[in-house]
């Protein structure tokens, strides 16, 4: 190898780095229980978390009335599938994908399947 081959190797990060098994589950739930915890509306709706770790299931409601209205509405749904996180619905800001991805979990690791198929490509993410 060359200098220059050798100065730039150098530089770089070892090649064997592997990234450290990360508890996906307790991740989702922090994301979903700062939205629980910050979600601030002026009607009376309520904000609920909803954990079912034995299927890899986590979603956040928003229920309540609003004049003599009843909402029932889901916030956000994610799902563990296949080692990868599965975000099916998000309206929360400024969304749970950036959350976990603030928390080192990698891309290739997150599928935004409120995306169709066909344009999971495109998004940076993981296809599924």
């Amino acid at each position: 190898m060359n200098w220059w081959g050798y100065c730039c190797n150098a530089l770089l990060p070892p090649r064997n780095l592997t990234i450290p098994p990360m508890n996906y589950p307790n991740l989702i739930q922090q994301a979903l229980d700062y939205h629980d915890r910050h979600s601030h509306t002026s009607t009376d709706l309520e904000t609920h978390a909803i954990y079912d770790p034995q299927r890899n299931r986590y979603q956040l409601l928003r229920l309540g009335w609003q004049g003599s209205d009843r909402t029932f509405a889901c916030v956000a749904y994610v799902t563990i599938e296949d080692g990868k996180i599965w975000i099916h619905r998000d309206f929360t800001e400024p969304g749970i994908a950036h959350q976990l991805l603030e928390q080192g979990i990698p891309k290739t690791d997150i599928v935004l399947a409120f995306h169709a198929p066909a344009l999971r490509p495109y998004t940076d993410f993981a296809i599924g």
